[in-house]
């Protein structure tokens, strides 16, 4: 096992910068990663995540945190199924409504979105800023290998709208990440972006809300804050289901001084979020126990799904993988790998149609009734999820 030793320690609220913050909870060496990798498993990286709130504000976040060239050295995120399908269209839609200018993409990954736009606007020029990109450079799209940072610069200000999707909640820093976005725009800039609903997943135990890349329970209530704090007025803000918001904001000349007195600002989200951060950790601590006791009882084949933190989190919280046959995920770019942190290789959900008593370990939040779906309808009826 190698432990990360050159964390970064941020021992402050990114709210208010003061360093009052209180410990939570410790999960002891968790894969830092939370991809696939061909490499052998004595490389994986592995480093405590310490979860501590901020007294003032009640915004949860973790204390040490993995450098970004560690972090982000591979891509994992390719966006496959058809929730990911339905938002990255209707996304495109929204930012073909809204963008003026060219477009900026900061971590288009995929390039998925960036596709889905530029098929709707013939005339448009696209830019992504992205340090592992799975897409290739077009004509109409141009790819930027990098990290975004106030060294890339907005030549003669062309670029009249910068874009990301499920991005802001992977910054360090929001109140700096969203002053270089500003600084980048031209003036009356627009900036359009895919935010998840972490109050929908957190609060129903959802194990993709928090972790080493999403460093903070940043909920929208407190995006709308450091929106208004860095020099942005919402122009539109809207829901895709549980799963995310869309939000498009301009640039404003005046920047609105905000008040210094941050626990009156966020009264009450303290008690409200260490409450739902205890009943997190307490719900999967009772859940493992009973998943444990299923899988023992269980005859016949045991899978568990999602090559991705979804299975990295209920490892750590002590789920029994002996009889885990291995990872079932429907991503081509996982599929025949082994997921960071174990030694549970990766199959499609295929695998299951020659099995006559599949058990499938299922906790994948809001994507989990696609799955079951997909599974029942497509590959094997008579699969068991717990």
């Amino acid at each position: 096992m190698k432990k990360v030793i050159n964390n970064i320690k941020r021992n402050h609220s990114v709210v208010s910068y003061k360093e009052n913050l209180e410990r939570l909870y410790t999960f002891k060496n968790f894969p830092i990663f939370m991809g696939c990798t061909d490499e052998p498993s004595e490389d994986d990286m592995f480093m405590d995540m310490t979860w501590t709130i901020d007294r003032d504000s009640g915004l949860v976040q973790l204390l040490h945190l993995v450098p970004l060239e560690i972090l982000y050295s591979k891509q994992h995120m390719d966006a496959t199924g058809a929730t990911w399908d339905k938002y990255n269209n209707l996304l495109a839609k929204f930012i073909s409504t809204e963008y003026k200018g060219d477009i900026l993409e900061i971590g288009g990954g995929s390039g998925k979105l960036a596709q889905k736009v530029t098929s709707m606007e013939d005339s448009l020029k696209y830019f992504i800023v992205e340090p592992n990109p799975l897409i290739k450079e077009t004509d109409r799209i141009k790819i930027i290998k990098s990290f975004f940072s106030n060294k890339i610069k907005n030549k003669e200000n062309k670029i009249g709208t910068v874009t990301l999707s499920q991005v802001l909640e992977h910054a360090y820093d929001p109140e700096e990440f969203l002053t270089e976005i500003r600084n980048f725009l031209p003036d009356d800039g627009i900036f359009i972006f895919g935010y998840p609903n972490l109050e929908y997943f957190f609060s129903n135990k959802h194990t993709n809300a928090i972790n080493f890349e999403h460093t903070m329970l940043m909920t929208d209530y407190y995006v709308d804050y450091f929106l208004s704090k860095t020099g942005f007025k919402i122009l539109k803000k809207e829901s895709f289901g549980n799963h995310s918001f869309f939000y498009s904001v301009q640039k404003v000349n005046e920047i609105k001084q905000i008040k210094t007195d941050v626990s009156s600002t966020f009264k009450g989200k303290y008690e409200k979020y260490k409450k739902m951060f205890n009943d997190f950790i307490v719900y999967h601590e009772d859940m493992i126990e009973e998943i444990n006791s299923k899988i023992q009882s269980h005859d016949g084949d045991i899978y568990l799904f999602g090559a991705h933190i979804f299975s990295q989190y209920l490892i750590s919280f002590g789920l029994s993988t002996e009889k885990v046959i291995s990872i079932l995920d429907n991503s081509p770019i996982k599929i025949g790998k082994r997921l960071y942190g174990t030694n549970l290789k990766v199959n499609s959900p295929k695998i299951l149609s020659d099995s006559s008593n599949p058990l499938v370990i299922l906790k994948a939040g809001v994507y989990n009734e696609e799955i079951k779906k997909d599974i029942i309808n497509n590959i094997n009826s008579k699969t068991q999820f717990i």
